[in-house]
Order: structure tokens, then sequence, then C-alpha cells
């Protein structure tokens, strides 16, 4: 059985190094740059069936627009008056690098912009569409121009009011308010003094021209994510421009919402989000290849207002970093654990369903929502991120303890069984069912069950998964310094053994570059040697292809992850270091202590045994 574990141990490790190298020297083919400056689509019918229609938003170039300032303690930024556009957002508690000179990340840019550092269109739109007993230029649209007081400005103090009358009976009213956090709330009033009823519907789009900058990976998803009747969808970038596997209106993913939801797109760290204030609405996923852009809209019922009367709808958006606390604030669903110390739901507070998840919380998530829950709460408690990685290691090894330590002592008697299983297979030479007989007699005498080992193994393999998704989508891993030379656990080790760890006067290779994997810093190091040390617990395995693949592997694994987040490679560190204490102390109580120096000894023995002489 001993052979069968580390056959297990090696299909997972290998499984894994496939998926790291795939990740790191296969990304996904970056789109050509497209000139965002395209003619204006046409508007997309709804179906009959439902009473909702849209407009796509025009994509031309607006500079001369006035715009409306905004001001909160998380963002900053403009609303553009033509269309009353959210196409100016930046996040005040983040910047694009390190240095807090730099520039603070750009969530929303405009169209034909000349001052946003390159930054790909990117906005939010909101109207009206026509139905009955009005045109469509006589409601609002991507080129309505609105109409602001003198001197207005959008903070959460000071609501912004917009105006608008088409000269045709129709005023609309569109009260913009935002929170000290993320969460805009739009609320359209129409008021009718014509002499006729008019049916238009509400409708909102998020605007995305191209994918932005950055390789996407396997683990997470980045792009089109929505909630309709309870049900998550994401859609990556790659699927939304396959027009054949959309379904509905050609060209566009629809679904029908009864009981609310919402729509967006969903980065990493960042999220911009639509969520319609009704239960029923119709959610649109969209790709237009003539001007590269991707598209969701949220189209909620039409309304009908009769001559002298007036209406109103909400829609909120949420344009922000994917901050677990502000994101369980607007679901505002405190749960298990809140709900034990007496938190309730509030009710002046919005209620958006299951919102939490449009964090991507893998297909563990029943494991990954209670441990980005711990981790969160230590780092609370010790107030330093890279601490709470190592101090909810150390909580999940001691939790998987009894399995561990099922599978470590079923090792340690495999080990003593070792010398009679040499003798049984020099006796049965290559009688397969003798040996197999002879195994099956051995186990029994011993009292041995085989499968011990490798169960326990088999159910960590979630919680490793999860654990490893938990720091890899949590964003306080972004500009978090943990010791020293560790100024960003969401970034790879600066420091650089090409350099002699700064001691040379020469630069870090940058990411992306051929020298960057042979760029290794201390912590990838301590990667490798943990690992090395954790196998050296054991000897080497009589199979020379697999004693090659496992003498090699603790170095293949230093310099794959080497250029991997700070955080992760932390957590792999202490990961091996803890696996390796627990193992070498069980093993010693149950009196098989590992022979860690003669292995390594013996280890350099054969190395040297196997070269050829030199001549």
């Amino acid at each position: 059985m001993d052979n069968q574990n580390r056959n297990l141990i090696l299909a997972t490790v290998l499984s894994a190094l496939v998926i790291v190298v795939w990740t790191v020297f296969f990304p996904p083919p970056k789109p050509e740059p497209t000139d965002p400056a395209v003619a204006e689509q046409t508007a997309t019918p709804a179906p009959t069936a439902a009473p909702v229609a849209t407009a796509a938003p025009a994509v031309e170039p607006a500079p001369e627009a006035p715009r409306v300032t905004i001001d909160t303690p998380a963002l900053t930024g403009s609303i553009s008056l033509l269309g009353a556009r959210f196409d100016d957002l930046s996040l005040k508690h983040y910047h694009e690098k390190l240095d807090p000179a730099s520039p603070l990340v750009r969530l929303l840019a405009p169209v034909g912009g000349s001052d946003l550092n390159a930054a790909k269109p990117y906005y939010v739109v909101q109207g009206w569409s026509a139905l009955a007993g009005v045109t469509a230029a006589q409601v609002p649209g991507p080129k309505t121009l609105w109409t602001a007081p003198a001197g207005a400005k959008l903070t959460p103090e000071t609501p912004l009011v917009l105006t608008w009358d088409n000269g045709a009976g129709l005023t609309f009213t569109r009260t913009i308010a935002v929170d000290p956090q993320y969460l805009f709330t739009v609320t359209d009033a129409v008021t009718n003094t014509g002499a006729a009823a008019v049916s238009i519907a509400p409708w909102g789009i998020i605007a995305r021209h191209g994918i932005p900058a950055g390789n996407r990976v396997y683990v997470l998803h980045e792009g089109a994510v929505r909630m309709t009747n309870g049900e998550l969808q994401e859609i990556k970038y790659k699927k939304i421009t396959d027009l054949d596997a959309l379904e509905g209106e050609g060209q566009a993913d629809v679904r029908s919402a009864d009981t609310g939801g919402w729509a967006g797109f969903t980065d990493k760290y960042w999220m911009t989000t639509l969520i319609p204030d009704t239960a029923r609405f119709t959610s649109v996923v969209k790709y237009v290849p003539s001007a590269d852009l991707y598209q969701t809209e949220t189209r909620q019922p039409a309304v009908e207002i009769a001559a002298g009367a007036s209406t109103s709808v909400t829609m909120r958006l949420f344009a922000g970093a994917k901050e677990w606390e502000a994101i369980a604030q607007y679901q505002n669903d405190p749960g298990m654990f809140d709900r034990l110390f007496g938190d309730k739901i509030d009710p002046t507070q919005p209620q958006i369903t299951r919102f939490v998840d449009s964090i991507d919380w893998g297909w563990y998530y029943f494991l990954t929502k209670p441990m980005f829950r711990l981790l969160h709460w230590l780092h609370a408690v010790l107030g330093n991120m890279g601490w709470a990685i190592i101090a909810l290691t150390v909580i999940i090894k001691l939790i998987v303890f009894p399995l561990a330590r099922t599978s470590y002592i079923s090792m340690a008697k495999m080990k003593e069984i070792q010398p009679a299983m040499e003798a049984l297979k020099e006796r049965t030479k290559d009688d397969k069912q003798a040996l197999q007989r002879g195994m099956m007699e051995l186990y029994k005498r011993e009292k041995i069950n085989p499968a011990a080992g490798c169960l326990p193994i088999l159910l960590q393999i979630p919680i490793f998964f999860s654990l490893y998704k938990v720091i890899y989508v949590t964003i306080e891993l972004y500009h978090a310094p943990w010791i020293g030379w560790i100024k960003d656990l969401s970034a790879p080790d600066p420091s650089s053994i090409l350099n002699l760890f700064g001691l040379l006067p020469y630069a870090t290779p940058e990411p992306g570059s051929l020298l960057f994997i042979f760029s290794l810093g201390v912590l990838p190091i301590l990667l490798g040697i943990s690992m090395w040390f954790q196998q050296k617990l054991n000897p080497a395995p009589t199979d020379p292809s697999q004693a090659a693949i496992f003498a090699w592997m603790p170095w293949i694994f230093m310099f794959m992850l080497g250029g991997f987040a700070s955080g992760l490679v932390l957590y792999w560190i202490a990961n091996n270091v803890i696996t390796f204490i627990q193992q070498y102390s069980i093993m010693s109580l149950h009196g098989k202590r590992p022979d860690l120096f003669g292995n390594i000894i013996a280890g350099f023995r054969k190395k040297t045994a196997e070269e050829p002489p030199k001549k």
C-alpha cells in the first residue's frame, strides 16, 4: 500500500503541476485592440411576451458633455450629463501600484477620453424605451442631455437630481443617491402632462469595450455574472463571443427573472452590477463584434402612465471593490453565525438576493465560505493578512489532524512490514496472483487496512483547494504587507536571486519576461526547500522513474510558483512546514521515527552512484 499512497500523491501533485504549467505558459489569447469610436448600434426589441425593450448605448466620443463630480469616501469621478451615464469612476482606497503616488484604480472610463491612462471604455447608462403613445426621440436615451442644478455635486449627503422635458407632455426626473461605499440608487420619476396615456419601459446597460488587460486564469471567473430566480450564472468572455453558444435573441443570452436578481461584469477584485428594484425583469448578455463590445442589460417591465399621472422606478448600481463586508451588507443577510449573536436584518438596507455569490467561491463553496469568514476574522484580530494566512493554515491543519493522523499511522505500519513485503516479492517472483494472496494474508495478520492511508488524503483534497481559493480571491491581500520586503501579498516576491536579493545594483526582472522565471525570491526558495525536506521523511521510491519525478518535483514547483502571489506561496510554505511537523511527530510516536538525514544522505549516494564515471 506504500506504493499506492505514493501513486495517489504523485497523481494529485502532477495534476496540480499540469494546471500550473498550463496557466503560466498557455494563458488565453488577448484580443486585438479596437477603435471604440464606432457607429451607434440599433435597438434590440424585446419579446412580445414580456413588454420590455431597450436601446443600445451610444459609443461615439462625447468629451464636451457637461459633468457632475462624484465624491464619496470610497469613490471619485464624474457623471456625464449626456445620457446621465456613469463613465468616470475611480476607487480611492486602491492604487494601480504599491506606490501611493501611483494612479487610483480606474473602474469606469468613457468613450474617447484623452485623460484616462489609455483605459478601455467601460460605462453604465440607463434610459427608457418607447412602446405606445410616444416616439423613441421623446424618451431619455444614451444621447439625452440632462439638466443638473448649478454647482451640483454627488456625495452621500447630497443626492443629484437631473431633469429632462421632452416637450411633448412628459417630464423625466432622475435622482441619483450614493452611500459611503459602492452602491448608487437611481430613481426615475415620470410625469405625464399630456392628453393621452403612454407606455414606456425602463432599461439599464453596462457596456465594456474589449476584454480588460491581464491574463484570465481557470481558477477564477472573470466576465459576465448574474443572478436570476435564485440561479447564479457565470459567463466568461470567450463564451460571450461564441455567438452560437448564446441563447435567445440570436446574438444574446436572454433570461427572464420572476423573483429578482442582478447582472453585470466581474473582475478578480472589482465589479459593476445593475440591480433592478423589481422581482420581474429580463437579463441579457450580448456581444457586438463590430465594436468589440461586451454588454449586460436589465430590462424592466413596461409601465403605462395615464394622462395627468406619474410613476417612478428604481435601479441600484454597485460599482466598486469586491469587499466581502460591503457585499454582505448589501445582501443584508447576517448568516448563521451572526444570527447566533443577535444580528438581524436591517429593513432600511437593501436586500440583494445572494449578492455574496458574486465572489467566486468555486466548486467547494460550502467549505470556501466559512474559511473566508475565518480568514477575515483572523485578519481583524491579528491586524496583518500574512499572519492571518499562517493562522488559518494552522487552524485548518488542526481540524483535519485526525485524518492526517490516520494516514501517517497507516504509512508507519506499512513501513514496518516493508521487509516482509520485499521478502514476499522475492519468493513469488513473477507470480502476481501469489503475490496478491501473500499481501492479503500479510495485511490480515498484521491487522492493516491498506485503504486507511488513501481515504484521508482524498478527503483533504477539497479542503486544500478551498483554502487555496480563499487566499486567491481575497481582496484584502491587494497591496497588503507582511514582513520586511513583502509589501504586497497579492504580488510575487519582489526579491531576486539574480541580484543576490538586493546586494547587486541590478533591478528585479519584470513579471512576464523570460528572466522573471529564474528570478527566484526568498519565499519561492523556501517553498522548494520545505517541499524537499517533507519528501525526505520517506526513503526514495525504489522505482527509478518515480524516484526521478519526486527528486525534481520540489524544484519544479519552486520555479512554477515563483511568479504566484506572495500570499499563496506563504500558504504553501506554512502548509508544508506544518505537514512536516505532524508527520514527523506522529510517525515518531508510533515507533517509526523518520530517518531524515539518512534519507538525504542515501539520496545523494544514489545520485552519485547513478552518475557515469568521468573519463
